[in-house]
């Protein structure tokens, strides 16, 4: 067959198969009306799977935090067909006048994407709600998970989850309107990791709101992935102890395990239940959590920061002891005049001195520690290069700086060093009588009770810590977060470290020493009490422990506002938190009702602090 021929044949083909399109064509659309019925009543819907989040668990592998099925209703504007708003509205208990208002809003937003017309209804609710759905075309239930927290505790640490703002939004592409992101706490923190990734679905629905099959045989669907699970080294029986303990008090503890950094319980008190933060009563609590004048939502263990009292003796001991400013047996008269005492035999060593907590004594270390004589023409010189190199020192044990917890909003607390001393006094204008008060963890010096903790932690293992943490692992209990196995050491020899210890063990277990009331049966316990000044009322207690001494497993700081001595309710507290956790139970009864039932909160109230006693500045 020749090239002429071939080419009628060709167009004779391609016209024979137009043909039968075009006939096909015209059956469908104008004989069978059955394809045009189908058509008219089926629509696309994209709907957005989201993944659960991921859960949280403690240092045994039970639940803190859990997820709990909900639904949001959506609405599709062009979709919807008119119908009673009365009848709607009474079905999700919603006013009417809201009803219309979200649904202009719909449709102002768009007229084919889906907008929220109620959201996070419960399970339960929304059962009862999607029989009636056949009657709304263009509205469906969307479902989500929401927190859940078994154990109700630990509502600081674990932070809750809220709608994106849009500023986030418009910064992140991730998000869209009325997502939620994890706010405070480990939620924020993790929050990358616990959100997972959404996935999305195009269905076919009809006019019944019946979904009757994947769009495209699912081409255009996306999985999602769930989020990744946080295994923690918090307790939550020793949370819920801590909790117990603080109830109708302000203050912190937090226990650390020394050997590993993991956070074993973070209190701040008071506190609140973290269910109070979920679901469509959020905003409402929130509000009334905000405007309690007792500040439930302040996390006093990372964002207070007080003056450390007389905890920061044991700091300015080793600091003394490795500049060689004084020796192990360096004896000073507790002399009143210099600053004010309490009753106690003269201590005759460095180990006395931490035992009595003798404040003329730490003053005359910390006036070595800033006159070293080295600039021999100002006094003014000499104390700032002195106290230059105590705050090299003091800054080794992470002083005045974040530790880098994997919490937001974590304080630095404040050290003073000569650059401070400058800009408050002017520089050449002050000397170590201008900042006396440091001596004694008083005035200029501020800590946050997380730093109070990592002290005893240093102290428990005689020069080094790991950074404090909450999460162990990530995914998996055996993914060791690599961060979290480095040492921090600090600059003083560890060959002091022993007389500390034996100071900080007398406070505890020796006559004269401060802190009798922790005592644990037993157990061979290392502490120092403190008494902050508070110019405002009551003054504040702070203990810091570690136990045993021999291979020390909790190290703790307990901070307690508005209750005086430090051995009064924070050692005791301490005692309790460290017996829990070593022993696994208390014998001491009496000791947790006493503290359970003492209401400091409402004492507070009625407190009138007394004037002052002068007393002589040198």
């Amino acid at each position: 067959m020749n090239f002429e021929s071939r080419k009628y044949v060709l167009i004779a083909a391609v016209l024979f198969i137009a043909v039968v399109f075009l006939i096909r064509l015209f059956y469908v659309q104008v004989i069978d009306g059955s394809w045009k019925a189908v058509a008219a009543n089926m629509a696309e819907r994209r709907i957005t799977d989201y993944p659960s989040r991921g859960f949280i668990y403690d240092r045994k592998e039970r639940l803190l935090v859990a997820n709990t099925p909900v639904y949001d209703l959506m609405m599709v504007p062009r979709e919807v067909k008119p119908f009673d708003t009365l009848a709607f509205a009474a079905l999700i208990s919603v006013p009417p006048a809201e009803v219309r208002k979200r649904m202009a809003e719909a449709r102002a937003y768009s007229l084919y994407k889906p907008s929220v017309i109620e959201k996070q209804i419960p399970a339960d609710q929304f059962a009862a709600i999607s029989v009636h759905l056949h009657k709304y075309p263009g509205i469906y239930g969307q479902s989500r998970t929401l927190r859940t927290y078994p154990p109700r505790t630990a509502a600081h640490l674990l932070g809750y989850l809220s709608e994106v703002s849009p500023a986030k939004v418009a910064a992140d592409p991730y998000y869209k309107a009325g997502d939620v992101i994890g706010v405070g706490g480990l939620e924020q923190s993790y929050e990358e990791q616990l959100r997972g990734r959404r996935g999305v679905r195009y269905v076919l629905v009809d006019v019944h709101n019946n979904i009757k099959g994947s769009f495209k045989d699912q081409l255009y669907d996306t999985l999602a992935v769930e989020g990744l699970d946080l295994f923690t080294g918090l307790d939550i029986e020793l949370q819920q102890l801590g909790e117990r303990l603080m109830k109708n008090k302000k203050g912190s503890i937090v226990a650390l395990d020394p050997k590993t950094g993991e956070v074993l319980t973070l209190v701040s008190s008071p506190t609140y239940d973290p269910e109070l933060l979920v679901g469509r009563v959020r905003n409402t609590n929130y509000r009334i959590l905000q405007q309690d004048p007792i500040k439930p939502l302040f996390d006093r263990a990372l964002q207070a920061q007080y003056p450390p009292g007389s905890i920061f003796k044991i700091l300015q001991s080793l600091i003394a002891l490795e500049e060689g400013v004084i020796t192990p047996n360096t004896t000073f008269p507790c002399n009143r005049a210099l600053v004010g005492c309490h009753n106690h035999p003269t201590a005759t060593d460095i180990e006395k001195a931490i035992q009595f907590s003798c404040n003329p004594y730490y003053y005359m270390v910390f006036k070595r520690m800033v006159e070293r004589d080295i600039d021999k023409k100002s006094r003014f010189r000499d104390a700032a290069l002195g106290l230059a190199i105590w705050e090299d020192h003091m800054k080794s044990f992470g002083m005045g700086r974040k530790l880098g917890i994997d919490l937001p909003s974590e304080k630095s607390g404040n050290l003073p060093g000569p650059a401070y001393y400058d800009r408050k006094y002017g520089q050449a204008r002050w000397a170590f009588s201008t900042i006396y008060s440091a001596s004694i963890g008083q005035g200029e010096v501020l800590v946050a009770p997380l730093q109070m903790a990592n002290f005893a932690a240093i102290f428990a293992n005689k020069g080094w810590y790991i950074e404090p943490h909450v999460v162990r692992a990530v995914g998996h209990p055996d993914s060791i977060q690599a961060r979290y196995t480095e040492k921090h050491f600090t600059s003083v020899d560890p060959k002091w470290y022993d007389l500390i210890h034996e100071g900080m063990r007398r406070v505890v277990h020796e006559a004269g020493g401060t802190a009798r009331q922790a005592r644990i049966p037993g157990i061979n316990m290392a502490g120092k009490t403190g008494t902050a000044e508070n110019p405002h009322g009551k003054d504040h207690a702070v203990f810091i422990a570690f136990a045993p001494i021999e291979d020390p497993k909790i190290a703790i700081a307990v901070y307690v506002e508005n209750s005086g001595f430090g051995g009064t309710w924070a050692a005791p507290i301490a005692s309790l938190i460290i017996e829990q956790y070593l022993t696994g139970k208390i014998e001491r009864q009496d000791v947790v009702k006493r503290m359970e039932e003492a209401d400091l909160i409402a004492a507070e109230k009625n407190f009138v602090k007394p004037p002052k006693k002068p007393r002589r500045r040198p």
